[in-house]
């Protein structure tokens, strides 16, 4: 079985070979070797890559900035599709389906699969590639599973980044699957060019407690397993076809979709991907494309800044040191959280050293 850490090097995309060596000005050797591992396609040199973006020290993060700036100018050319769903939906069948159908028809694609880490060890079980096995075989594609490690939404913190390697890999489509457990979906349609919902049929009852905000930030709604219970699947689709009328839709020139899909017998993928395609010419056409990348730009860089307000605070000397005492005085009630907190925050007004 071939996965991205393998010896196997596949040809990447010939525009993203220029210019290497006016891009990796200043890098070190090792991560200048990175850069164009990663730039002319080569898995190993990926997954290093993206294993120094998912780094928690310091100097690995330093590093996989530089490396990050020397790939920026080789992204963005990719289509990037979100896929969310509640647990047994048939996420990681359909994605095998739907990527062995994209490869057939030439494109190369990069499947960031998010798994859930635990509370308790802070482990993640990382089974994705066991679930696509026939697609793990394919030189074109590069499956890299990720555990949340914690982060808001159950969203790895570093998917971001490890997007703009995969398609400066020359990776054209990339998709980011979740974990399908409340805020994930939220989190990853702030990322992604078109975020999917892959429901079941027997839906029931259980539409009403979708929350409205999911059904809001949907693009293109999938009914998966519609093969097992087509009456079912039919009466699903309504539901969500009714759902979606009531709420204004985020574009006024796109209406969702909802789309029957069976990933197990690879039927409708090709139907959902000439929607993804169709939304992509749409929303190209009325300029809300590239005014959505735009945004996500912007709020990636307002999440990091405050990610980073967040560490300073807590690594300032003041708050490390009387921190402690404030939350004894939290818990035992002798002074209010918001005594506390602002008593904290002033530390924040003195420089720090």
């Amino acid at each position: 079985m071939v996965f991205e850490d393998g010896s196997h090097k596949t040809t990447g995309n010939l525009s993203n070979t220029m210019c290497i060596g006016s891009s990796t000005n200043g890098l070190s050797g090792p991560d200048r070797q990175l850069v164009d591992g990663v730039l002319g396609g080569e898995r190993r040199s990926l997954a290093k890559t993206i294993t120094l973006i998912e780094s928690t020290r310091a100097d690995h993060q330093r590093r996989a900035q530089q490396v990050i700036g020397a790939l920026l100018p080789h992204t963005g050319r990719a289509i990037r599709v979100g896929i969310s769903g509640v647990p047994g939906a048939g996420k990681s069948t359909f994605i095998e389906a739907l990527g062995n159908y994209l490869i057939d028809r030439g494109h190369r694609l990069a499947v960031l699969a998010v798994d859930p880490s635990s509370s308790v060890s802070g482990g993640s079980i990382l089974g994705d590639k066991t679930r696509m096995e026939s697609l793990c075989q394919r030189l074109e594609a590069f499956i890299r599973p990720s555990p949340t490690a914690g982060s808001l939404g159950g969203v790895a913190a570093k998917t971001r980044e490890a997007m703009l390697a995969c398609e400066a890999a020359g990776y054209d489509v990339i998709i980011v699957e979740t974990v399908g457990v409340g805020q994930s979906e939220t989190t990853v349609a702030g990322m992604v060019d078109i975020f999917t919902l892959l429901q079941l049929p027997n839906a029931g009852d259980d539409l009403q407690a979708i929350k409205k905000g999911i059904v809001e930030i949907a693009d293109l709604v999938a009914i998966n397993k519609s093969d097992i219970d087509p009456k079912a699947a039919a009466v699903a689709r309504a539901q969500w076809k009714q759902a979606l009328h009531m709420l204004r839709p985020a574009s006024p020139n796109w209406r969702p979709p909802v789309i029957g899909v069976s990933a197990f017998k690879k039927e409708g993928i090709a139907e959902f991907w000439d929607e993804v395609e169709r939304y992509r010419e749409v929303t190209t056409g009325s300029g809300e494309f590239e005014a959505k990348r735009k945004k996500q730009a912007l709020d990636w860089m307002w999440s990091l800044i405050e990610t980073g307000l967040h560490q300073l605070f807590r690594s300032h000397p003041g708050v490390h040191e009387d921190l402690p005492q404030m939350t004894r005085e939290v818990v035992t009630g002798r002074t209010t959280p918001n005594a506390a907190a602002q008593r904290l925050l002033s530390y924040l007004e003195t420089p720090a050293f």
